[in-house]
């Protein structure tokens, strides 16, 4: 059934796809050998590119890899073949409640559902990583995961260690994990803050850029710029947004709310709850890495999840989505 040619699936899984993080050098590599439908999206995501992305995937080296802007189209066209390959096993395109991503993963939600073509999105989120990777020299911006405090408590020690810079929380991934973001010093005088007031672990982590916070905001106007040069469509499926954890279907609010997922948290668990509340019983992740099906676990309790990253997880997958039907 569909309303508005928004498609009200029977179904009660999601399908999630991971961001950025989750690359290793020969990622989806199975999946290119044994079925075109892998290769035919890595060639595509090549020409639109015009170099070959895939010999960077499968042959690193890592250190081209990790590079913000190849990291971003390398993990949405591996999770795009690995949706495809799964769906030529399904027998049909794969129908979920909703398409939902972390951060980057949101850009391949809009590739599954239809909103962008895998060529035009491509080419937007390796614009998105130019971006980012020149917003902020390296240095002057930091991130670090807080580990056994609620929002409240983070958004407090960010605040009082802002003194002036920017420093907040950028990724809500689940409760009791929590990601900070900003200028450096603020991000190390809010580790400090936030060991004081009880968080069980402070972990640094290693990136280029201070990513969701402010220091962001100029990338969101340019990267605004940038949608104007692809195609847009209604999704045929729910995007569940980040900034806002609510379902989009509406073009402008889509492209409204990756504006300003640019500079604004991630709130993953969110995302998650909801989708949980409005039908979502089961999560499919289809990418490299297996974070989000971790993070759905501890965010809903009850929840089922599973990940789906090398052709022997296929016929796995195909029992656990299709259980709908019985």
């Amino acid at each position: 059934m569909s309303l508005g040619g928004i498609l009200v699936s029977k179904s009660d899984y999601a399908i999630v796809f991971p961001g950025q993080g989750a690359q290793e050098v020969g990622m989806g590599r199975d999946f290119y050998d044994g079925y075109k439908e892998a290769r035919d999206a890595y060639a595509e995501a090549d020409e639109a590119l015009g170099f070959k992305l895939s010999g960077v995937v499968f042959g690193g080296p890592d250190e081209e890899l990790v590079k913000t802007a190849i990291t971003q189209p390398a993990i949405l066209v591996t999770s795009i073949a690995i949706l495809r390959v799964a769906e030529r096993e399904f027998g049909e395109a794969l129908t979920p409640l909703y398409f939902a991503g972390h951060s980057l993963g949101e850009y391949t939600a809009l590739v599954a559902s239809g909103v962008l073509g895998l060529g035009d999105a491509a080419r937007l989120v390796r614009r998105r990583g130019e971006l980012m990777q020149d917003a902020v020299p390296l240095g002057v911006g930091a991130m670090a995961a807080v580990l056994g405090l609620d929002m409240d408590a983070v958004s407090g020690v960010c605040n009082e260690a802002s003194e002036g810079e920017t420093c907040g929380p950028a990724n809500v991934n689940s409760p009791g994990q929590i990601v900070i973001s900003g200028n450096a010093g603020a991000v190390e005088r809010a580790g400090v803050l936030a060991k004081q007031k009880g968080a069980s672990k402070v972990i640094p982590l290693k990136v280029s850029a201070p990513f969701h916070c402010g220091l962001m905001r100029p990338v969101a106007d340019k990267l605004y710029e940038a949608f104007g040069t692809v195609a847009w469509n209604v999704p045929r499926v729910p995007i569940m947004a980040n900034v806002d954890a609510s379902p989009k279907v509406d073009v402008d609010a889509i492209r409204g709310a990756l504006f300003d997922q640019t500079y604004m948290p991630v709130l993953w668990a969110d995302g998650v709850a909801a989708m949980a509340a409005g039908g979502a019983a089961r999560f499919g992740e289809f990418g490299p890495g297996s974070v989000l099906s971790g993070l759905i676990k501890r965010t809903v309790k009850g929840s089922s999840a599973i990940s789906v990253n090398k052709v022997a997880d296929i016929p796995k997958a195909i029992g656990f989505l299709r259980k709908d039907e019985s």
